[in-house]
């Protein structure tokens, strides 16, 4: 059992459902919405990222993260390599908030580069040089980039040192996209 889990296990069974019965009815309500106003392109290939996220009986309740990440349509999958918190002028913040706030952003960059967004992301690895000082801050900044979407499917490690002596932090993801057209 990950360290995650281990704190996770007091949460409500139901909090995870919740999050992806909410986010459900948005998707399902944008993609009415898109049809109505003649928008019916776009309607259909949000549609057809056609992405589920569960969290099944059986298994631990999860804490911002969900234990399946289903693509069942076809469409363009977007790995996105390990960001670290090095800035685009290659500095790199001295605390851990501020190099977890500057891979969240680097993502962001890096998913937009792809025309995708946080919510459309199946899989996050995260590495950390320290679990146990590191993960209430990483999951409360987490939070605020997926921004109430369904929570990725996620793992997340410490390791002994990343590439630089620096870095406290590395993200990777994978985001699953509706087909280019």
């Amino acid at each position: 059992m990950t360290t995650e889990s281990k704190s996770d296990a007091g949460l409500s069974e139901n909090a995870g459902e919740e999050l992806i019965t909410s986010r459900r009815g948005f998707v399902t309500g944008a993609i009415t919405l898109a049809a109505a106003t003649g928008a019916a392109e776009a309607a259909q290939a949000q549609a057809a990222q056609n992405l589920k996220f569960q969290n099944p009986p059986g298994l631990a309740p999860p804490r911002g993260y969900s234990h399946v990440a289903e693509a069942m349509a076809p469409g363009r999958t977007v790995y996105i390599a390990g960001q670290t918190a090095v800035d685009a002028n290659g500095k790199v913040p001295a605390d851990f908030p501020a190099q977890a706030t500057q891979v969240y952003e680097n993502l962001k960059i890096a998913l937009a580069a792809a025309n995708a967004r946080f919510d459309q992301i199946v899989k996050l690895n995260t590495y950390l040089t320290d679990i146990p000082s590191q993960i209430a801050v990483l999951r409360e900044i987490r939070a605020k980039y997926l921004n109430g979407a369904a929570p990725p499917a996620s793992t997340t490690v410490q390791v002994v040192a990343l590439a630089d002596p620096h870095y406290m932090i590395e993200v990777e993801a994978v985001v699953i996209l509706p087909p280019a057209g």
